[in-house]
C-alpha cells in the first residue's frame, strides 16, 4: 500500500513537471469568449458607477487545465511594494480601476505562490501559467478564469 502511494506521488510530480516544462499556448482575449459571444464594449459613464455589465459571461472549456500565455494589464490585489502575489489580468489599461470591469470571460484572476515583480502598471505583460475555468469573485469584479501563475514577462509586441 505504501509503495503505491509513493509511486502515485512520483507520477503526480512528473506530470506536474511536464506541464510546467511544456511550451505555453498563446491565448488572446477573443479566444476566451465562445465564438457565438459578442464581447460588448464597456461604456464609459461619468456618474462614478463601476458595476460590471456581464458578471456571468460564458467561458471556453477547451483551455481548462492548459498551460497558456496571455497578454494584458495588471490590476494588483495582493503583495508588497516590490512583489505581487495576486492580481487581475485585463485586456486594456484601466479596466476595473478607471472604467467598469469587462465581462467576466475577459478577466483572469492570477495567483503566484511566490511574488513576482510588476515594474509598471502602465505596461502590458505576458502572463503564463495553468488556466482554469473556475471563476473568482472579489470586490472589484467577477472573473471567469483563474490562472496558477508561472511567469510574467514584458509584452513584446
Amino acid at each position: 500500500m505504501r509503495q503505491r502511494q509513493v509511486v502515485s506521488a512520483m507520477l503526480l510530480m512528473i506530470c506536474s513537471c511536464c506541464i510546467h516544462a511544456a511550451p505555453a499556448e498563446e491565448v488572446y482575449w477573443e479566444d476566451l469568449a465562445p465564438e457565438d459571444f459578442t464581447i460588448p464594449e464597456v461604456p464609459i459613464n461619468h456618474d462614478g458607477s463601476m458595476s460590471q455589465a456581464m458578471p456571468d459571461a460564458p467561458v471556453v472549456e477547451r483551455y481548462n487545465g492548459k498551460k497558456v500565455k496571455i497578454p494584458g494589464f495588471v490590476v494588483p490585489l495582493e503583495g508588497t511594494a516590490t512583489e505581487t502575489t495576486e492580481f487581475l489580468l485585463v485586456p486594456y489599461f484601466g479596466a476595473c480601476i478607471h472604467v467598469p470591469p469587462p465581462p467576466s470571460n475577459q478577466i483572469v484572476y492570477v495567483k503566484f505562490n511566490d511574488g513576482v515583480p510588476i515594474d509598471n502598471l502602465y505596461d502590458a505583460v505576458w502572463v503564463s501559467g495553468i488556466l482554469s475555468t473556475d471563476g473568482w469573485s472579489g470586490d472589484i469584479a467577477t472573473v471567469g478564469y483563474t490562472l496558477d501563475g508561472i511567469d510574467v514577462t514584458p509584452f513584446d509586441g
